[in-house]
């Protein structure tokens, strides 16, 4: 999630959730993520002749599992009979039980193709590679060597490459119901939103959450071939575009009128947007990525975030810098060291 993202008391803790039955043949599953702020995924439940199908499957890890698969057992509901699971994107809370739910039951995986094949690729380059892809991305947005080491992360590993991919507007493998994917780029370039059309409801996967905003970022951190924050934008405006629906979140809470939801975001971003302008305006001299992420607000000081974080908070200053760019109100500046940006006339 957004490191520039609230936190309210509200969203309560893992321990105090519980599986619960919607109602429509939809049932609710919280499903751990050990070590993470987040607490835990929401696990979806559709009823369906030939067993259920699930959305997002959550962590990879041994205590997620037994979640997951003890909690639809708590439902009446059994893992191995599962028929398919719909990834909303290729994200380890999201995807990472994936395939061992097919191992279980023989399901089918299905994602958003763009998705797909970044798993492929993820599948198909080795620790070592990305480590050092890491490094010199570090290093080209500005952070300095000691603390470029510090901010890169552990690489989770890999999840299932998905039997199926999607296109929006495809109706997912779920007999006697209608849903349909929804292709809503921005957090990853193959998020989906999963519109049950014969119940009003929207599976939200992490695009529009009650409190709470998704990470939207740029890696590498100089890219200029891709624009992921106005992608997530538009996005938004898709959601708003299909009305007042009761939305099933991926985290925090189940809550009704997605469609104002999605317009809170969005303005929030857009403020965000002219406040990183107002600033670059304010600096004559060109700055890199890592600078112009010092002087942002995150949560936390930028001199409280933990060296990952901070490696985060630059992904998002880099989407905000490419929106600017894209929407011609800065310039790159390209350097032999690292890239640069700077602001333009009106």
């Amino acid at each position: 999630m957004s490191i520039g993202g609230k936190m309210k008391s509200r969203r309560r803790p893992y321990a105090e959730q519980r599986p619960q039955e919607l109602g429509g043949g939809v049932w609710s599953v919280p499903v751990p993520i050990p070590g993470n702020p987040l607490g835990y995924t929401l696990v979806y439940a559709i009823d369906s002749p030939r067993g259920p199908v699930l959305v997002d499957a959550g962590w990879n890890h041994p205590e997620a599992w037994e979640a997951l698969s003890g909690g639809l057992a708590a439902l009446g509901l059994d893992v191995g009979a599962v028929s398919g699971v719909v990834v909303t994107h290729f994200h380890p809370d999201h995807a990472g039980l994936a395939g061992q739910v097919r191992q279980a039951s023989g399901a089918w995986i299905a994602m958003h193709e763009s998705d797909a094949a970044l798993v492929r690729l993820m599948n198909e380059v080795a620790a070592g590679e990305q480590a050092a892809f890491q490094a010199d991305m570090l290093r080209r947005a500005g952070a300095d060597p000691g603390e470029a080491r510090q901010a890169m992360g552990e690489r989770p590993a890999p999840p299932a490459p998905p039997d199926r991919e999607l296109r929006d507007g495809d109706l997912i493998d779920l007999p006697g119901r209608k849903l349909r994917a929804v292709h809503t780029p921005g957090h990853t370039p193959g998020h989906i939103c999963l519109h049950l059309e014969d119940a009003d409801r929207l599976f939200t996967g992490d695009h529009v959450l009650p409190d709470i905003t998704p990470h939207i970022g740029i890696y590498p951190y100089d890219r200029d071939d891709v624009d992921p924050l106005n992608d997530f934008l538009e996005s938004l405006d898709r959601v708003s575009d299909l009305g007042p629906l009761d939305a099933l979140p991926a985290h925090e809470w189940i809550f009704p009128d997605v469609a104002t939801r999605a317009a809170e975001i969005r303005h929030h971003h857009e403020e965000k947007l002219e406040r990183l302008r107002a600033l670059l305006v304010q600096r004559p001299q060109p700055l890199t990525i890592w600078e112009v992420a010092a002087m942002m607000t995150w949560n936390r000081p930028w001199d409280d975030l933990a060296p990952v974080l901070r490696g985060m908070a630059a992904g998002e200053a880099a989407a905000h810098l490419r929106a600017l760019e894209a929407r011609g109100q800065v310039r790159r500046v390209p350097g032999v060291d690292a890239v640069r940006f700077q602001a333009l006339d009106s």
